[in-house]
């Protein structure tokens, strides 16, 4: 998605054939209330990596990948799955450090956060302030620049390089160029992804702080915080990191993706570092390490436009909430390389992808359904009521159900028209070679529960909602 990446593609389709990645999949700090039944399938966890990992690359077309996993209160596993190298081949290894794109905005954000905290500067301070001559700068704020409302244009919305971005450029040079343009939209009424955003936040943080910004996000951040594989990835370029990174024209050859000039990554997509000092990162955020906690709140709350629409945004992160886990999550490209990161404050888990290939939707593909593994519950009353679902599931797939299991609603909804197109469209997938549950919640006095089902190469939703006996008022069956 825009807001997922460094370069703000609107949207990522393309068809992968040798993805080559590296994953890493944290559980942070052990919960207190970790329940027994989760620890009870960490053995399981690695296995199940692997066939997500596998699965997702086989839809891709990619056979490449590695990987590291583990459940809330429980130690991470690692993963690896083939080469950060073509030629020479080299094995991928997760300690490897991979460009982190647009992930590098929270890093910015939270240096931002550090100033106002010793009131060197306020969110709600104008740009002009700071850096004077821009489009409408006494109106736009700091905090519409950490949002995206600001409605300054994006210097880098194609997902490839431009001529021009082979060349060096200035933090002021970007803005002299992109930032002195008309506005995009009033300030504060839209949301719209732009790097140019960041690169303004990043200069006035140099500006307030009088030290060069990396060095400032180095002695402030990432040194106290240990990120001892962290690096400016904008100034070191390809030469910074150990993968290649890779792109391809359409389902071509995979080919070595081009350097971009120093500057353009500035503020906006200058780190790199190894996913497990990602997750250092990740388990700081979960215990409140770094911050204020006033500033935790600000990063993580939904930025609400004038007219009171959500954006799902924060500051340098997306917000939401997936399969009920509030989520703290943000994805990043850059020239060679695509990632992921999500973080469940909650819950005290994280996940983090990191790949060296640009413009393919295997990162977040992965870290997504990790993120539903993470939560899947093992208990024998879940393994129950999961056969259960899988039977009347293969029964759908021949327009047959047992009536005792449904209330007189849901026997009025498998009318035999419904079995008919139940059967018709079920039955020629085969049998399901997965069922698992993805998340379990209560809502008008009966449990909701939400299965992922593995057909082949379709993988489809069921779920139900199950009364206090046991009986069911619900089954649905839908693409995933």
């Amino acid at each position: 998605m825009a807001h997922n990446s460094f370069r703000s593609s609107s949207n990522i389709h393309m068809s992968v054939r040798h993805t080559l990645l590296a994953t890493a999949l944290l559980a942070a700090t052990p919960l207190p209330r970790a329940a027994h039944a989760q620890s009870a399938g960490a053995d399981r966890l690695p296995a199940q990596v692997d066939s997500i990992a596998s699965a997702v690359l086989a839809a891709t077309g990619a056979p490449r990948a590695a990987g590291a996993g583990g459940r809330p209160g429980e130690s991470p596993c690692t993963r690896a799955y083939g080469d950060a190298s073509l030629e020479p081949r080299v094995a991928a290894r997760p300690e490897m450090r991979y460009a982190i794109g647009s992930i590098s905005k929270q890093f910015t954000a939270a240096a931002v956060l550090l100033l106002q905290q010793e009131g060197k500067l306020s969110l709600d301070d104008p740009v002009s302030r700071y850096v004077p001559g821009l489009t409408r700068g006494n109106e736009v704020t700091i905090r519409e620049l950490l949002s995206h409302t600001s409605g300054y244009q994006d210097f880098w919305p194609q997902d490839y390089v431009p001529p021009l971005m082979e060349k060096p450029i200035s933090p002021q040079g970007i803005l002299d160029r992109w930032a002195k343009q008309p506005l995009d939209f009033d300030p504060g009424t839209r949301w719209q992804y732009s790097n140019t955003n960041y690169t303004l936040a990043a200069l006035i943080v140099e500006k307030v702080s009088k030290v060069p910004f990396f060095r400032f996000v180095r002695t402030r951040i990432l040194e106290p915080l240990q990120l001892k594989s962290a690096v400016d990835f904008d100034s070191g370029g390809p030469s910074s990191v150990e993968p290649v990174g890779y792109m391809r024209y359409a389902l071509g050859t995979l080919r070595p993706g081009p350097s971009t000039g120093r500057g353009w990554m500035y503020g906006a997509g200058e780190l790199a570092m190894s996913a497990s000092d990602l997750a250092k990162w990740d388990i700081s955020v979960i215990r409140r390490s770094l911050l204020a906690p006033a500033s935790y709140r600000a990063m993580e709350t939904t930025t609400l436009l004038r007219d009171g629409v959500s954006t799902g945004y924060g500051l340098g992160v997306n917000v939401s909430l997936s399969g009920g886990h509030r989520a703290i999550s943000h994805g990043g490209e850059v020239s060679g390389f695509t990632a992921q990161n999500i973080i469940f404050p909650d819950d005290s888990a994280a996940v983090v992808v990191l790949t060296n290939q640009d413009a393919a939707p295997a990162a977040g593909a992965i870290a997504q359904q990790i993120a539903r593994v993470l939560f899947t519950t093992e208990d024998a009353e879940t393994q129950s009521r999961t056969e259960r679902a899988r039977r009347i599931f293969e029964g759908l797939q021949h327009g047959t159900i047992d009536r005792s299991l449904f209330t007189a609603d849901a026997n009025a909804y498998f009318s035999d028209q419904a079995l008919r197109d139940f059967a018709s469209s079920l039955g020629p997938l085969g049998a399901p070679t997965g069922f698992v549950q993805l998340s379990q919640s209560k809502r008008g006095g009966m449990v909701l529960r939400v299965y992922r089902v593995s057909c082949g190469a379709r993988t489809l939703r069921a779920w139900t909602y199950e009364l206090p006996d046991g009986t069911l008022e619900q089954y649905q069956v839908a693409p995933m």
